[in-house]
C-alpha cells in the first residue's frame, strides 16, 4: 500500500514519520509521561509535514484578513504565500502542504495537528480529506485562540497526516453493556485492580521492591494479570501488542529522463 504524496511547489516542506518527543514531556521529572504508551503511540502514528523556515503570526483580534499577519524570522523577503497565508479571515492560518496525496479506493487522509503537541494562542483545525479520488490537494489551518503572537520553528510540524479506511466506520455499532455481561472480562479487570491496589499500597508503605519498579509495566508490555484459578500463573502477554511505531519515510522517485 502507498500513500502517494504528489510534489506541487519547488521546495516543498518535509515529510517524516511521527516522532515521539514532546518538550512538556520531557519537562516531567524522569520524563514521566513517556510512561504512558498510548501518549507516545499517538506522537508517533503518523507523518509529520515540517516548517521549513521560522515564522511568527500576529494577530489583533480582527475579523479580516489584513488583521493577521506573517512573517518570515530569518528571511524578511521569503516568499510566505507559498507555505502560510491569512486567507479565510477570522484568525485563521492557512499552510500550504506543498503536496497532493493520493490514497487507495476506500481510504482517506486525516489531517490535522501534531497529536499531544502544545501551542499557546492557536489551535490545530482537523479535517478528513477524501484523497482517493480528490485531484487537488488540501490545506492546513490553525485558529488563533486570542489576540496575540505565535511562531513556528524551522523543522516544527505544523500538520499530522494519517491514513483512514473512513468509511468502514459508519459500519461500527456502538454497544451499551454492562460489566457483568462479559465474566471473563469482569475478572481480567478484577485482577487488574487487585494488582493495582497492592501495588499502590506498597508504594505508599514505601516497599523497596515497589520503589524500584516506580510503576507498573502492565499495558508497556502488554501484559494483563492473570485472574485467580488460571492455569497460567501471573501475568499474560497478548499476541498483538505493540509498543513502538516504526512507519516508513517518504520514498523518493525522480522522473525518468
Amino acid at each position: 500500500m502507498e500513500l502517494e504524496c504528489f510534489v506541487m511547489t519547488t521546495y516543498p516542506p518535509e515529510i517524516v514519520p511521527g516522532r515521539p518527543d514532546r518538550d512538556w514531556m520531557d519537562a516531567f521529572m524522569a520524563r514521566f509521561p513517556y510512561r504512558c504508551l498510548p501518549l507516545v503511540m499517538a506522537n508517533t502514528t503518523g507523518w509529520e509535514i515540517l516548517c521549513p523556515t521560522d515564522i511568527t503570526i500576529v494577530w489583533n483580534g480582527g475579523m479580516g484578513k489584513n488583521d493577521l499577519t506573517i512573517s518570515c524570522d530569518a528571511d524578511p523577503t521569503y516568499n510566505l504565500d507559498h507555505l502560510v497565508q491569512s486567507h479565510f479571515t477570522h484568525g485563521v492560518v492557512t499552510f500550504h502542504t506543498g503536496y497532493m496525496f493520493r490514497t487507495p479506493p476506500g481510504y482517506a487522509v486525516l489531517a490535522g495537528g501534531p497529536p499531544n503537541h502544545v501551542k499557546d494562542g492557536i489551535q490545530a483545525l482537523s479535517g478528513l480529506v477524501e484523497t482517493d479520488w480528490l485531484p487537488f490537494p488540501f490545506t492546513m489551518n490553525w485558529l488563533m485562540t486570542r489576540p496575540g503572537m505565535v511562531s513556528f520553528k524551522k523543522g516544527e510540524p505544523f500538520c499530522f497526516i494519517q491514513v483512514v479506511e473512513h468509511k468502514k466506520m459508519d459500519e461500527v455499532q456502538p454497544v451499551i453493556k454492562q460489566l457483568e455481561s462479559d465474566p471473563d472480562l469482569k475478572k481480567q479487570f478484577q485482577a487488574w485492580a487487585d494488582t493495582r491496589q497492592a501495588f499502590n499500597d506498597s508504594l505508599m508503605a514505601r516497599n523497596p521492591e515497589a520503589m524500584k519498579e516506580a510503576w507498573q509495566k502492565f499495558y508497556f508490555k502488554g501484559e494483563r494479570p492473570v485472574p485467580a484459578g488460571e492455569e497460567v500463573k501471573g501475568v499474560k502477554a497478548s499476541d498483538d501488542h505493540i509498543n513502538r511505531r516504526r512507519l516508513k519515510a517518504p520514498r523518493v522517485i525522480r522522473p525518468k529522463r
